[in-house]
């Protein structure tokens, strides 16, 4: 086995130079290696679990704080994350088969009028590279699909993203609609989008605004961790 690496071959590593080769892999966006190293360690008895926690969810920890310290930016995130869907894909059925824990749900969609989804769909990613499930509702959601979302997948969190300033004021509307019906505390709300800041966070009643997907990662762990230790009721 040469040293310039490009032809380490992954089988011949012990498992702990193959998760940091996967990290390493996940960091650079390659995908038939990642999918390669999940179908090792789970040929190696690893726990579908223990495969996502250590080699994916590790990988996807790094990139999410070099992107937040702005080592990295959208375009390699966003291959990075691509290649994580495709180590999740051959796990996410053989999770659902061992039950295994997840951190939390999330509900996420771009507001009505809006038609931005890049930072959305980083979220998403980033979310479900942390452990979490995540159910995207795509742009442009009135209300009604929020609400929708909400009662049939009873999520942990309500993202809601907008990246114009004419469709955030839409975001209030979501949340005055919850405390109406009085569900706004069965949510942790996140909002995020480029002409969002704390201040219109906090007006508009949501939890917590999120300037980017990494902050998003961390925030919602956080919140959703809290809710847990006090052992709040859906």
């Amino acid at each position: 086995m040469s040293d310039d690496g490009d032809d380490i071959i992954l089988s011949e590593l012990d498992d702990e130079e193959l998760v940091e080769q996967m990290w390493d892999d996940l960091y650079d966006g390659l995908k038939d290696e990642i999918v390669e190293g999940v179908n090792i360690l789970l040929e190696r008895g690893w726990a579908p679990y223990r495969v996502l926690t250590e080699a994916l969810v590790g990988g996807m920890t790094i990139v999410g704080k070099d992107f937040r310290d702005g080592i990295l930016f959208v375009p390699e995130v966003l291959l990075a994350a691509n290649a994580m869907k495709a180590g999740m894909g051959i796990l996410k059925p053989l999770l659902a088969e061992t039950g295994a824990p997840r951190v939390g749900k999330m509900v996420i969609g771009t507001v009505k009028g809006d038609i931005h989804d890049i930072g959305k769909n980083l979220v998403g990613m980033m979310m479900e590279g942390a452990g979490f499930e995540v159910v995207d509702l795509g742009i442009n959601n009135p209300v009604e699909s929020y609400l929708e979302a909400l009662e049939t997948e009873k999520p942990d969190i309500l993202g809601m993203s907008a990246l114009l300033t004419t469709t955030m004021p839409y975001m209030k509307v979501v949340i005055d609609t919850l405390v109406e019906q009085g569900k706004r505390d069965d949510y942790i709300v996140l909002v995020g989008g480029a002409p969002l800041n704390e201040e219109f966070g906090k007006a508009i009643g949501a939890d917590a605004y999120c300037r980017d997907a990494a902050v998003a990662v961390e925030t919602a762990k956080e919140l959703v961790g809290r809710r847990h230790n006090q052992g709040a009721t859906g």
